[in-house]
């Protein structure tokens, strides 16, 4: 199977220089969207601050970044774009595909649009993990025989005493 790319428009939030149009590879290891410096540059996008990355070859290197609006597949979005390597191919990150909705399917390398972004769900799991979490402490906690008041419960399988 091939390898995966969208086309993306990359403008700047605080310029009219027009806009950064190409082909990007789909990565699904890279969190923050990488475009060419120089490219960048040209259409006013301001380095904001700097981050270390741990690249796909294990290296850690140091790069800015900047913030843009970023729009694909009929969507558009904003974040982080890393001032990549003048030969670096564009990569959109998988903050800004999943901020919109989309996922990718590692069995065919294809990108899907969710029906809707999944706030709710991870939300709800986190506090049912919590509560199944408060349950089980509560299960092993068990009421010691002969003994009354604030003392009176113990941990299940504790000794007496």
């Amino acid at each position: 199977m091939g390898l995966t790319h969208v086309s993306v428009k990359i403008r700047s939030l605080s310029s009219t220089n027009g806009a950064y149009e190409a082909e990007f590879l789909v990565d699904t290891g890279a969190t923050d969207s990488l475009v060419p410096a120089a490219e960048l540059n040209k259409i006013g996008v301001q380095p904001v601050g700097n981050t270390v990355y741990e690249l796909a070859n294990g290296t850690i290197e140091k790069y800015s970044f900047g913030l843009v609006e970023i729009a694909f597949m009929g969507d558009v979005t904003a974040g982080r774009v890393i001032f990549g390597p003048d030969n670096a191919e564009p990569l959109p990150g998988v903050t800004a595909l999943e901020s919109v909705g989309i996922t990718i399917d590692p069995a065919n390398r294809t990108l899907k649009r969710l029906p809707a972004i999944p706030l709710k769900q991870r939300l709800a799991v986190g506090r049912q993990a919590l509560e199944r979490s408060a349950q089980n402490a509560f299960d092993k906690i068990v009421p010691v025989p002969g003994i009354s008041g604030p003392s009176c419960y113990r941990p299940r399988g504790f000794p007496y005493g």
